[in-house]
């Protein structure tokens, strides 16, 4: 199974995510609608950790993980802000970056990575940088377009989410897009 590890999102701010988008899509022309793959906002989450493809019985170990690692750490409140990009002068993806308890979050997510580490999970490579996608980009020139459009969202705060649980997910890619299913849910304290 394809798992990965996050923290839900309030309703209010992804319900502000969509309107974002939408403010993007209109300040852009693309060719096709293809060139760009706009996330669904009721499937935004900030990812901790992607595990990739597990074992099934590997998902009761990272859910005792997550749990234990959560068990450790005390909730917060979490600023959305500033529209950025990945991927350089032609973007591949878009996203909305984390601001204000964002040191809470780096924590939680080193504790999480480095618990999974010990238990023989490979680490991630490149440092943490706290997100949430809105689009990934398919084509170089609608790429260019959005990171044009998305400077006047720099200085951007979209408002604030409380980060009270962790989550583990299972991932299934289909047609449609991906369906997420829920492993399990840690309270933090």
């Amino acid at each position: 199974m394809r798992c990965f590890i996050a923290i839900d999102i309030d309703k209010k701010i992804r319900d502000l995510l969509g309107d974002l988008q939408r403010q993007l899509q209109s300040s852009i022309k693309v060719k096709k609608k293809s060139d760009i793959n706009w996330v669904n906002p009721d499937n935004m989450h900030l990812t901790l950790k992607f595990l990739g493809e597990i074992k099934d019985e590997k998902a009761v170990d990272v859910c005792n993980i997550v749990k234990a690692a959560a068990g450790r750490h005390k909730s917060f409140e979490l600023d959305i802000e500033n529209v950025g990009h990945f991927g350089g002068g032609s973007p591949k993806v878009l996203w909305v970056g984390t601001g204000e308890g964002s040191e809470n979050l780096l924590k939680l997510q080193q504790d999480i990575e480095s618990s999974l580490a010990l238990a023989g999970w490979p680490q991630e490579a490149r440092g943490f940088a706290g997100h949430l996608t809105i689009c990934r980009i398919r084509h170089p020139i609608a790429g260019m377009k959005l990171a044009k459009a998305s400077e006047d969202y720099k200085d951007f705060k979209l408002g604030t989410t409380s980060a009270d649980s962790v989550c583990v997910y299972q991932s299934e890619l289909k047609p449609n897009g991906p369906v997420y299913t829920r492993l399990g849910n840690y309270k933090l304290q």
